[in-house]
């Protein structure tokens, strides 16, 4: 039974929900040990265990839990106070904690301690290399932080699976984005959160706030106006524009797709993809795989296929869907275009698709079930009816995760200067992102590698980089590759 937040009695616990409390109780043997039974009871984990004081009667400890959601977290506390003699102190969301203050901040690189320093960091010192740029706008990329700088531009319309919460409630993933960009691909990047819905603001005010910025990385817009944004964007400014919740996923969904064709021995330009959920990463995906020699995908959204001719639920981009997929011209629902499909792609909602429908694919089919937190299919479900699953959770093996993509991805933007990030440059990350699962390695529970994986930003910086002098809008030669990688 799914509990009010998606979540079932039967789920593991997640990191997403550690919480630690703090329990006094009597300082004799045994005490700790009914505590741990109590959370084990709940269906808890318990984690570090730490003494906070202690005194010859009592002790407090803080005790640190994973649960499945809030309401399990709240279940296993109750449990604990529950037992004689054990008395909580406090109870903290680690979650929360994390984010208290902010996650991010600016630090200085040259320190400041003397008046020798100020006047060298700023006035008068700091007149030459104002000029020294006026003289050479493009100096700005050696000279200040743009080189080395990315935007990271939302209007809390579409935040992950929550839908439009607005800019202030949009901070947190994008500070979280931030994040990311720092600690794998050692890029600067600011969370810029507007508040305003309007296509053409956004536009305006992300073309006036360019010139502080080497990128631009659009994040949580809805479709279809992301489209537009991001088109609008490329081609008036003079620095990459990167939509990651279109491009970021299909890099990785593709990355994904040539290595579990490997395994069920298929040819990728052979396939019959079905992509359900056609908003921002649904078309990126679909471009993506045409770029790979994909040529039969069927689309389908909340009316059905998508198909010439339909009129319901149409706009600009599904026009677009309509003539360049759907070779057959099949119409119906998600269920008569699994007929024979060898891929699926989630990228809608939970539970929208069956095992009779999975039981439909042709032989040994690939399921990618990517909706968060509840994928469009539960992978215990599919799993003996397929040869290789993947999700967008942490909790199941082959998460398809964004986070492989962006940072090594605008390092090797950085690294030559790229003037935008192109077909062929994604192409490129999608293949690094691959080759490292290695051959000994591959397997349908490990198509993708780790975030954690020592060289995948790296390798994906360096092709990237490398694509992006080949076609030609590469600024510079490669520059050596920073400390940090």
């Amino acid at each position: 039974m799914a509990r009010k937040n998606g979540t079932r009695a039967s789920d593991p616990p997640a990191a997403t929900y550690m919480f630690s409390l703090q329990a006094q109780y009597a300082n004799k043997p045994g005490m700790l040990a009914k505590i741990a039974t109590a959370v084990g009871e709940c269906g808890g984990n318990i984690g570090d265990i730490d003494v906070v004081r202690s005194s010859g009667n009592t002790i407090v400890r803080e005790i640190s839990v994973s649960a499945r959601d809030s309401d399990h977290a709240r279940e296993i506390v109750e449990k604990v106070r529950a037992v004689k003699g054990v008395s909580i102190k406090s109870v903290a969301d680690r979650v929360f904690m994390s984010h208290r203050g902010g996650k991010i901040e600016i630090r200085n690189k040259v320190p400041v301690t003397s008046r020798r320093d100020l006047s060298v960091v700023y006035t008068p010192g700091v007149a030459r290399v104002c000029l020294a740029i006026d003289k050479d706008p493009d100096a700005a990329y050696n000279l200040t932080i743009k080189g080395n700088t990315v935007a990271v531009v939302s209007d809390g319309t579409a935040i992950l699976g929550l839908g439009d919460l607005g800019p202030r409630a949009a901070m947190p993933v994008m500070e979280g984005k931030a994040m990311l960009f720092k600690a794998f691909g050692g890029v600067d990047a600011w969370p810029i959160c507007l508040d305003t819905k309007d296509p053409d603001e956004i536009i305006a005010i992300t073309k006036a706030i360019a010139p502080g910025f080497g990128g631009i990385n659009l994040e949580d817009i809805s479709a279809p106006r992301c489209f537009y944004i991001e088109e609008t964007l490329k081609k008036e400014l003079d620095i990459p524009v990167f939509h990651d919740d279109q491009h970021g996923t299909a890099v990785v969904v593709l990355a994904a797709i040539l290595n579990a064709t490997r395994i069920v021995k298929k040819d990728i330009t052979d396939l019959k993809v079905v992509v359900l959920g056609v908003g921002a990463a649904g078309v990126a995906c679909t471009k993506i795989l045409m770029s790979a020699g994909v040529t039969n995908i069927v689309g389908v959204d909340r009316t059905g296929i998508i198909h010439k001719g339909r009129a319901e639920g149409m706009n600009f981009m599904k026009e677009w869907f309509a003539e360049n997929t759907n070779r057959e011209g099949v119409s119906g629902s998600v269920s008569d275009a699994m007929e024979g499909a060898d891929v699926f792609l989630g990228l809608a909602g939970p539970n929208m698709i069956t095992v009779e429908d999975v039981k439909k694919m042709n032989r040994d089919p690939i399921v990618f079930a990517m909706a968060n937190p509840d994928p469009e299919i539960r992978p215990e479900l599919a799993a003996p009816h397929v040869a290789v699953m993947a999700t967008g959770r942490s909790d199941f093996p082959n998460q398809i995760n964004n986070v492989l993509c962006f940072p090594g991805l605008f390092r090797g933007v950085f690294d030559v200067r790229a003037r935008e990030i192109n077909e062929e440059m994604k192409l490129a990350a999608a293949q690094a992102i691959a080759a490292a699962v290695s051959r000994t390695e591959l397997s349908s529970e490990y198509i993708i590698p780790s975030v954690f994986h020592p060289t995948v930003f790296k390798n994906v910086a360096r092709d990237v980089a490398a694509a992006a002098i080949a076609t030609g809008v590469a600024e510079v030669e490669r520059r050596a590759v920073t400390s940090f990688l």
